[in-house]
């Protein structure tokens, strides 16, 4: 069924119209200027046809949700470096109680290093070591340069 553009709306829409514009905003298809002008309108909108003149030169929302990747299924277990990390501390402040050592508190650190650790290396850290390696490079070009 067609939806009537003389159909009212209520916040819930106009909420759901300003996400949607926000989306097309931070995918770059909106200027400033342009995200204000449209929001306005989306805020003084009193029915759909009021509405659907924002979208009119933007891509369907379908789009976006075909370029989003699936979220992996969470549960009790998927987070469960998240869930050692934070007893660690309450663990070491009981056994330095227990023992009077401070020794317990440096597995704060290297529980996180140990649960955290692997998830970091990536390629964009890579790409981060490349481009400092490549800056200290010029840097030492230039260097170079300036006492020759």
């Amino acid at each position: 069924m067609e939806e009537l553009p003389e159909v009212r709306i209520g916040t819930a829409e106009r909420e759901e119209a300003m996400q949607r514009l926000s989306d097309h905003f931070a995918a770059g298809r909106l200027s400033v200027a342009e995200f204000d002008e449209r929001s306005a309108v989306i805020a003084a909108a009193v029915t759909r046809g009021d509405v659907t003149p924002v979208f009119a030169d933007l891509p369907n929302p379908l789009v976006k949700a075909a370029a989003v990747p699936a979220k992996p299924a969470s549960g009790f277990l998927s987070e469960w470096p998240e869930r050692v990390m934070a007893v660690i501390p309450i663990i070491a402040v009981i056994l330095f109680f227990a023992t009077g050592s401070w020794l317990w508190f440096l597995a704060i650190p290297l529980m996180g290093a140990l649960l955290f650790g692997s998830r970091h290396h990536d390629h964009d850290h890579g790409r981060d070591r490349r481009r400092d390696r490549d800056r200290r490079g010029d840097r030492g070009d230039r260097g170079r340069d300036a006492i020759d």
